[in-house]
């Protein structure tokens, strides 16, 4: 009887589709119902849970540091946006030109820095951006006059040693991505633009760049959940939750030091509902404004 449902050409889709159904159940539906619950709840150990409703995020929208953890996650993102898009794809570009020298050799030098542990990256770029005039950077600025530089202290600075980090660790990954979707694209379109006396940049903006949309919209939407998911690179580059005013600060940051450094469990499970919010919001939005919702005629 059982072999009988298993080998059904009915019933053998869903037995397939089964484990992943189960699987989103219990590692994704019922932890996020549980954290919505917790999120209307003052949860401190060894004194259990008292419902107080929308108290948290009355609190959220009220607290100066979780405003200031929104601001960096926000500015993070888009300023990965803008490097980790444009450059990658430029260099895909590059790398698949048949008239590049060392192609394989290239992939695997970029892609290599997505394969060090974040807690040894973060490690060396913090000695990097060392305050001490034996850094690396400030050695380098000292063959230019310029004195030894705080990077860690200060906003400005602080985000440059952060981008460096994330462009270090991430161009390589997204140029794959890229480089994925350009062996989509059929050698005869630009074979045919040549014909028609197009240059390289007329065929870039005009073939490639349109027939990458969908990585490129893929790309742009792991980045965005990326960009304000950050936390560990944050954590090592400061070493610790707590850079100098805050200048490191993220939104996942934030909830980490409520619940688990002050064991404010509700309310840290009420920043993780925002932010959760927050990312399907833009996302959802700038794939509605792209077009991928639409039906194609």
């Amino acid at each position: 009887m059982i072999r009988k449902f298993i080998y059904s050409q009915k019933t053998a889709p869903y037995v397939f589709v089964l484990p992943f159904v189960l699987i989103f159940l219990v590692f994704w539906i019922y932890p996020l119902g549980n954290s919505v619950g917790m999120s209307f709840q003052k949860m401190t150990l060894g004194q259990g849970a008292q419902w107080i409703g929308f108290d948290n995020y009355v609190k959220l929208m009220g607290d100066g540091v979780f405003l200031k953890a929104v601001t960096n996650s926000f500015v993070y993102m888009a300023l990965t946006l803008v490097i980790l898009i444009p450059f990658p794809m430029l260099f895909a570009v590059l790398i698949n030109n048949k008239l590049m020298w060392g192609r394989e050799f290239l992939k695997s030098a970029f892609f290599l820095p997505a394969l060090t542990s974040v807690v040894v990256a973060g490690t060396i770029f913090r000695l990097m951006f060392g305050e001490m005039e034996g850094s690396l950077i400030n050695s380098f600025l000292s063959l230019f006059g310029i004195e030894p530089i705080k990077f860690l202290k200060g906003q400005v600075t602080g985000f440059i040693a952060l981008l460096a980090l994330a462009t270090w660790r991430w161009t390589g990954v997204n140029m794959l991505y890229f480089l994925s979707g350009l062996k989509n694209i059929p050698e005869e379109y630009y074979e045919a633009a040549s014909m028609d006396g197009a240059s390289a940049f007329q065929k870039f903006t005009r073939i490639t760049v349109p027939l990458l949309k969908p990585t490129t919209l893929y790309v742009v939407t792991i980045s965005i959940y990326a960009g304000l998911a950050m936390f560990i690179e944050s954590l090592m580059l400061w070493n610790g939750n707590n850079s100098p005013k805050n200048i490191g600060l993220t939104i996942v940051g934030y909830l980490y030091r409520q619940g688990i450094e002050k064991n404010e469990m509700g309310y840290a499970a009420a920043v993780g509902i925002v932010l959760l919010v927050v990312a399907m919001a833009i996302n959802l939005t700038q794939l509605a404004f792209t077009g991928m919702f639409k039906k194609e005629d």
